[in-house]
């Protein structure tokens, strides 16, 4: 995917991946976004961040960029080669010792989501605070449609909690339809959230 300028008052770029020099950035943008959802399981901070830094992968990942070349935001998806957060046992263990990765391993387990057939499926996006507001958020989805198309994939799938409305409200302008809400019963108690609505935007797929 070639960056493009996003003709914008608040001017950034588009880009596949994201850059060497923004990994330790984007872990931690991560941690700020998702903390509320991972945080019991993933606690403390710093070995959140280093197992989070070891494991993103700009593969599975695109970045919104200011001019100035401060990282923006970055949109996750996932395949069946990989995720934009994925990591193995050793990971963990290289982070929490052997006992914590082997019941984070177990909870952590419970929120993955397998890849279907002729569907891209998002692992998480995210906005620094200082360009929330600025269309990047949007810019972002817009170009996760774009890959899922140039991937001959028919929808882009998503998973939204319902302490996040205001997520949901961006996706649904965005194109993406509710869909099957699943409840996760006592888990609530351990992961801070009562259920979460699948969400799916429709992707006319381009010729080879």
């Amino acid at each position: 995917m070639r960056p493009q300028v996003v003709p914008m008052a608040f001017e950034f770029t588009i880009e596949h991946g994201f850059r060497p020099e923004h990994r330790d950035l984007a872990a931690r943008l991560f941690w700020s976004a998702f903390k509320g959802k991972l945080g019991p399981i993933m606690r403390p901070e710093d070995k959140a961040l280093r197992f989070l830094t070891q494991v993103i992968d700009p593969g599975h990942a695109i970045s919104a960029v200011g001019t100035d070349g401060r990282l923006l935001g970055v949109a996750g998806f996932k395949t069946q080669e990989g995720a934009f957060v994925g990591g193995t046992r050793r990971d963990l263990r290289r982070s929490y010792g052997r006992w914590g990765m082997l019941w984070r391993g177990l909870f952590l387990a419970l929120l993955e989501r397998e890849v279907e057939d002729g569907v891209l499926l998002m692992d998480g996006i995210f906005v620094a605070p200082e360009a929330r507001g600025h269309g990047v958020g949007s810019a972002l989805l817009t170009a996760i449609k774009d890959k899922a198309a140039q991937m001959h994939l028919g929808a882009v799938r998503l998973d939204v909690i319902d302490t996040n409305p205001r997520a949901r409200d961006l996706y649904a302008r965005q194109g993406f339809i509710a869909g099957k809400t699943e409840k996760i019963g006592p888990l609530k108690y351990v992961f801070g959230f009562s259920a979460a609505t699948r969400m799916d935007a429709p992707v006319p797929t381009k010729p080879a």
